[in-house]
């Protein structure tokens, strides 16, 4: 903030080094990054990383005069910042001559239409109207910061006041922050709290079959299970349709889901799941599954029916739900709830699954995607499962904090690329994508096997906070085949743009981004948990009648 004297404040005061980092971040933002942008949000972004960097400039300005530092004078300084201001000006048209170009280096790996030109115009009229408005509003926080020194100069010394003008300013934000802006967040989440508790009202009929989780004499509540929980206990191929594909006689899986509203108590749920387990005999299965599902609730059928599919259908899996909302939003207010979820139903589940024959009990496998993983993973104790190991997991998508896929990553063998490590000998821990499955990593497995499905395209998997001022790792290697060749770092400006990245990772279309498809988590199954007489040709045969779409499976056609 600027230091005038007092009655000299005005609210456009604008400093030229400031705006010339302002427009050179307005360039910058218009590189590539892992997901294509239409020019609307591009505008936005542009006029955002604008004000920021035009933000930055005025404090290094204050900052070099409060130091007292030299400063170009008259003609010299009318040149200085005639010079960086044109530099700046060119360097914003060569990249908006460059967008088109750029955004297609993405689209074209990504399998999406290639842009044509004529965004350019709406870009720069978007960008500047949000700079303008940004900047607005930082000149209404400088009077406002002005207006509070200038009087506290009658009863203090300047520095004393310009202190504590800026003091006053930030708790006023804070305060509005508190009682407007965070209660209006809060509003918006109780609307998915009540869309959520509508459901009980909305429900279609039960299942009338006893054998179905939310039929008579369920302990699981079919309303309380929410649109998500029910698909996925009624989405279940017959026997019928598993034993056409099989070609042996089949059984329809078993698939138990409590929903969040059944009971407050993460511990309560998983009780209630066990027990639901119990009663529908998913212990007499050969393959059981522990799967974690994402913030919504939601799991995805790709990854669910392609199991039972390779298995005959002598499956059982269950999961608990613990909130109603999209996974950006759990990730920030309901991270705790999902980890402590994941962890008491995993916890109740291993627990009674170790007190049954080692020689009868089914094989259990853990499961999650996207947040789903990251609560999977929280849940995997290592000191008893060293002991006592499951049979695998496969963990798809994994969010960026996961403690559990950082460490391994940073683990990897020296030059195996960040994005798709090699861990030791792969007998543990293998790392698969669209374009390596677990397999090509060879056959010798120890007794516990661990699949990390990630794509190179996957903001949710490759965001890195630090990286206002760092480059990332995935960065600094040659990129994958679904990432641009032109993605350079930007300190700042990158930051942003993989923000931006994640929340649109959905946008791209199946097979790319955070948009996991059937047809790799088969590859990743199929080595994670061979199933019996299997043969390359039998995972085709099963690619082929499972459907591409995110919210669809496998049919029988």
């Amino acid at each position: 903030m600027q230091t005038q004297t007092p009655g000299t404040a005005r609210w456009f005061d604008i400093s030229f080094f400031a705006l010339a980092l302002g427009l050179a971040f307005f360039a910058a933002s218009l590189t590539p990054s892992l997901i294509p942008r239409a020019w609307p949000l591009q505008g936005v972004l542009a006029g955002l990383v604008m004000a920021l960097g035009y933000m930055i400039g005025r404090f290094f300005v204050t900052l070099w005069k409060s130091l007292q530092f030299p400063e170009p004078r008259g003609r010299l300084r009318i040149g200085v910042q005639a010079v960086l201001v044109v530099m700046a000006l060119a360097l914003v048209i060569f990249c908006l001559s460059m967008f088109t170009a750029w955004q297609n280096s993405v689209r074209s790996r990504v399998d999406m239409e290639l842009l044509e030109g004529g965004t350019v115009l709406g870009i720069v009229a978007i960008g500047i109207a949000v700079f303008f408005i940004l900047f607005l509003i930082g000149a209404a926080f400088q009077k406002a910061f002005d207006l509070v020194r200038f009087w506290l100069y009658r009863v203090m010394s300047p520095r004393a006041a310009n202190l504590l003008g800026i003091v006053a300013v930030l708790l006023a934000i804070i305060v509005a922050s508190r009682d407007w802006v965070v209660p209006a967040i809060f509003d918006f989440l109780d609307q998915s709290y009540e869309t959520a508790q509508d459901l009980f009202e909305t429900a279609p009929p039960a299942p009338t079959d006893p054998q179905i989780a939310g039929g008579p004499g369920s302990l699981a509540s079919w309303e309380a299970m929410g649109q998500p929980g029910r698909n996925f206990v009624t989405s279940a191929a017959s026997a019928e349709d598993i034993g056409t594909f099989t070609g042996r006689e089949a059984e329809r899986p078993i698939r138990v889901y409590v929903g969040r509203s059944q009971a407050d108590d993460p511990h309560e749920r998983a009780k209630i799941a066990l027990e639901e387990m119990i009663r529908l005999g998913a212990f007499d299965r050969r393959y059981l599954m522990i799967a974690s599902p994402t913030g919504t609730g939601w799991l995805d059928p790709g990854a669910h029916d392609t199991f039972e599919y390779m298995h005959n259908g002598d499956v059982a899996t269950v999961a608990v739900q613990y909130s109603f909302l999209q996974s950006p939003l759990a990730l920030i207010f309901e991270t705790d709830t999902g980890l402590e979820q994941a962890t008491a139903t995993t916890e109740e589940f291993y627990r009674y699954w170790r007190t049954l024959p080692e020689d009868s009990r089914p094989e259990l496998y853990m499961h999650g995607i996207s947040l789903g993983a990251w609560s999977s993973m929280y849940s995997f104790n290592v000191f008893q499962m060293l002991d006592v190991p499951v049979a695998g997991a496969l963990w798809a998508g994994p969010p960026f904090p996961s403690y559990l896929w950082r460490h391994t990553v940073a683990a990897r063998n020296a030059g195996t690329p960040y994005v798709l490590p090699e861990i030791d000998d792969n007998a543990v821990v293998r790392f698969s994508s669209q374009f390596r499955t677990p397999e090509q990593e060879g056959d010798d497995w120890g007794r516990i096997r661990i699949n990390f499905l990630q794509y190179a395209s996957d903001p949710i998997v490759f965001f890195e906070p630090n990286s206002s001022f760092r480059e990332p790792e995935w960065m600094r290697e040659p990129p994958a085949p679904d990432v641009s060749p032109y993605l350079k770092f930007v300190p700042v400006v990158t930051q942003f743009q993989l923000a931006l990245d994640m929340a649109l990772s959905k946008a791209l279309p199946g097979g790319f981004g955070h948009n996991y498809l059937a047809r790799d988590y088969i590859d990743a199954w199929v080595a994670v948990s061979p199933p019996e007489d299997w043969s390359p040709e039998r995972t085709e045969a099963l690619k082929a009648i499972c459907n591409l779409g995110k919210d669809t499976g496998c049919a029988v056609q």
